[in-house]
């Protein structure tokens, strides 16, 4: 099996802030992670790999101590360069910055970033290919939406999520085909306040 898994929050989730790589986990987010960690615990993880972004190394870091599996970081897992508007607030902004159309100041456009997810993808595979075990993969909100909109089958009936809640947990068969079992699920956060401001879920 693939674990897909989203990072935890951080205050530029909640807060709904265009993020950098270096953003840490709040402390509900690092809470979010422990949880997720203690759900996985006996679940068979043999690697972790995870994009190197703060908040996905941080997460992956928790469940790395509770599996004591060992843990790789993959560039290419990566959320998407939104270049010059990390740091802003998505309320300031009088254009939506995921149109399909729309490139980011020294960001990435669509086409470069989902080319990039299909190198991180294929990269995931060989690396699956090569332990006797399950694989986690940690990353973040579009690369979830990216992989399931064009890699994985979701189950009958199901839709791409727009919403990619922080610390989801999407178990995908492998080998291929890659089936999904159970997508964008946060069961293990089920008695957890929400906070006020939530997230899109993307990043």
């Amino acid at each position: 099996m693939i674990y897909l898994i989203r990072h935890g929050e951080t205050t530029g989730n909640a807060s709904r802030v265009v993020q950098f790589p270096g953003d840490p986990l709040s402390p509900r987010g690092v809470e979010q992670a422990e949880r997720l960690a203690d759900r996985l615990e006996r679940a068979g993880v043999a690697h972790i790999v995870s994009s190197d972004f703060a908040r996905a190394a941080t997460t992956a870091e928790c469940l790395r101590r509770t599996t004591s599996a060992p843990l790789s970081f993959e560039p290419l897992l990566q959320e998407r360069n939104f270049g010059d508007l990390r740091g802003r607030p998505y309320a300031e902004f009088t254009f939506d910055p995921f149109a399909p159309e729309y490139a980011p100041p020294n960001g990435e456009t669509w086409a470069q970033f989902h080319a990039r997810v299909d190198a991180a993808w294929a990269r995931v595979r060989n690396l699956a290919d090569t332990i006797q075990g399950n694989l986690a993969v940690v990353t973040h909100g579009l690369v979830c939406r990216s992989l399931a909109a064009r890699h994985l089958l979701l189950p009958d009936g199901s839709i791409v999520p727009e919403r990619w809640e922080n610390t989801s947990l999407t178990i995908v068969d492998w080998p291929a085909p890659c089936r999904v079992h159970l997508l964008n699920c946060i069961a293990h956060l089920d008695d957890l306040e929400r906070p006020r401001l939530a997230d899109s879920g993307v990043a």
